[in-house]
Formats: structure tokens, C-alpha cells, sequence
């Protein structure tokens, strides 16, 4: 007798973000410009700084060696457009990774140009941006590496922030299928 296991909407999201970053990352690696003004971090909290619960964050998950933090505040901007979620990540307490999720196309046309005044213009070359359903942008810094992956068909957007020095560690007894 076959076995089903039932798995809830909220545990699907992580096999899929992770499925995504695995097998998709290549891709968003390949087509990365290089990033001007690399921030060391995200919205002046440097990568590496130190970072719990306070007056500002939230613990919303706790993996161990990994926890993640949302803003009290019901008020979530990256730059001029509002976004769905903000989640900051540490490693071992120090700050490593921003994972910011927002909808729709104009929410996606003002982050990007956003982010794009901010650490670079984008290589708008024809065979230089990936065709489909799905586009990814990557700028990559000595420090910092973002990665913005939105879904036409759904104008489900999602942003990686990451440092370059805790990118390992946050992967680190992961098999390939987690992230």
C-alpha cells in the first residue's frame, strides 16, 4: 500500500527556493554584471555585524546554527516600492543574508531600476538576458552578491542579498535539495 506524505504550503516553499538556487543559480552567475558600490551589507547593517531580537526584529526561524529575522514594523520598502517580506538571516548570530519577496510587475519595474541605479546597469545585450517565463539578475561585488529572480507569469519577484565570505557557511550540511 502506497504511503502519502502530506506536506503543508509552508514547508513547500523551502524545497523550492532551494531547488531554484541550485539549479537555476548558474544561470543568474553566468549573466552577473559587476556591481558598482557594493554595500558590504544591507541597508547599513554590515555583513558579519552581530544581530538578534530587539526593538526593530523579530526571530521568525530557528535552524540551528541558522536564524532568521523579520522587522516588527508592518511598513517593508526596498527603495521606492513596497515588498511582501523581508527576512535577514545570520550564521552563527552574525549577519549573512536578505531574502526580500514582493508582487507585481510595478513593484518589479521600480525595484529593478532601483537596483540598478544603485549598484550598476544591467547587460541589456540581446542573448545576454535570459528568454522565458522566468529572468533572472545577478550583480556581484568583492563583498556582496544580489540575485533577483522574477516569475512573469505569476509577478512573484524574489531578491538574494547575500555576503560572499557567509555564502558557504549558510550552505554548510545542506544537501543539495535544502537551502
Amino acid at each position: 500500500m502506497a504511503q502519502h506524505l502530506h506536506v503543508t504550503p509552508r514547508r513547500r516553499t523551502l524545497p523550492l527556493t532551494t531547488f531554484i538556487a541550485t539549479w537555476l543559480l548558474p544561470v543568474a552567475l553566468a549573466l552577473a554584471v559587476p556591481m558598482q558600490n557594493d554595500p558590504n551589507g544591507f541597508e547599513g547593517i554590515p555583513w558579519g555585524a552581530s544581530f538578534s531580537e530587539s526593538d526593530t526584529f523579530v526571530k521568525v526561524e530557528d535552524a540551528g546554527r541558522i536564524q532568521s529575522y523579520e522587522l516588527k514594523t508592518t511598513d517593508r520598502t526596498l527603495g521606492p516600492a513596497a515588498v511582501d517580506s523581508l527576512k535577514y538571516s545570520t550564521v552563527d548570530g552574525k549577519f549573512a543574508r536578505v531574502m526580500v519577496r514582493y508582487s507585481g510587475k510595478e513593484a518589479h519595474d521600480r525595484i529593478l531600476s532601483y537596483l540598478q541605479e544603485r549598484f550598476g546597469p544591467l547587460d541589456q545585450t540581446p542573448g545576454q538576458v535570459a528568454a522565458g517565463a522566468v529572468k533572472f539578475h545577478n550583480w556581484q561585488g568583492d563583498e556582496s552578491e544580489i540575485i533577483l529572480r522574477y516569475d512573469l507569469r505569476t509577478s512573484q519577484g524574489v531578491i538574494f542579498f547575500e555576503s560572499e565570505a557567509f555564502r558557504a557557511r549558510l550552505n554548510e550540511g545542506n544537501a543539495p535539495s535544502t537551502f
